[in-house]
């Protein structure tokens, strides 16, 4: 997967014009943020881990951190992020352009509710130099999440 293929999705459901495509690399939070023209809070990452068969992507605020405690209570296992070389395996997406749509079957996608604080947020689009502007409720449909789930800290206090 990536970026091609991502352009091509968003084509089908009629929105391309959200798609950016930037000139630098939007490869982490503040890249993307200084790419975007938009606070780091907004962009919303899409972090990967282990499940219990296959991969959970967790898709959050630019400004929140995933609490071991919470996350374990939320999936009933430990936190444990991929490692570098099963990212494109488990995600179909390369480091740095993880993106929560077009994943292999098996993935299971959540929101994390820190999101919520935002009228639009910008996940990364299949590759290191990509994001797209969608509302919540857009990214919700766009992504097929499970659902919402509440595994971030340190985002209460901003935004």
């Amino acid at each position: 997967m990536g970026i091609e293929e991502v352009k091509s999705y968003f084509q089908r459901e009629g929105l391309i014009d959200r798609v950016k495509e930037f000139s630098v690399s939007s490869a982490t939070v503040d890249l993307a943020a200084e790419a975007a023209g938009v606070i780091p809070a907004r962009i919303a990452k899409t972090l990967s881990f282990y499940g219990k068969e296959g991969a959970v992507l967790v898709v959050a605020a630019g400004d929140a951190r995933v609490d071991s405690r919470k996350f374990k209570d939320a999936f009933g296992i430990k936190a444990k992020m991929l490692n570098h070389e099963d990212v494109e395996k488990y995600t179909g997406h390369p480091v740095g352009g993880v993106c929560p749509f077009l994943v292999p079957k098996g993935t299971e996608i959540y929101l994390d509710v820190s999101l919520k604080r935002f009228e639009t947020v910008l996940p990364a689009c299949g590759s290191d130099k990509s994001a797209v502007e969608l509302s919540i409720n857009e990214l919700y449909r766009l992504s097929k999440a499970s659902g919402f789930v509440d595994v971030c800290r340190c985002w209460m206090d901003e935004g």
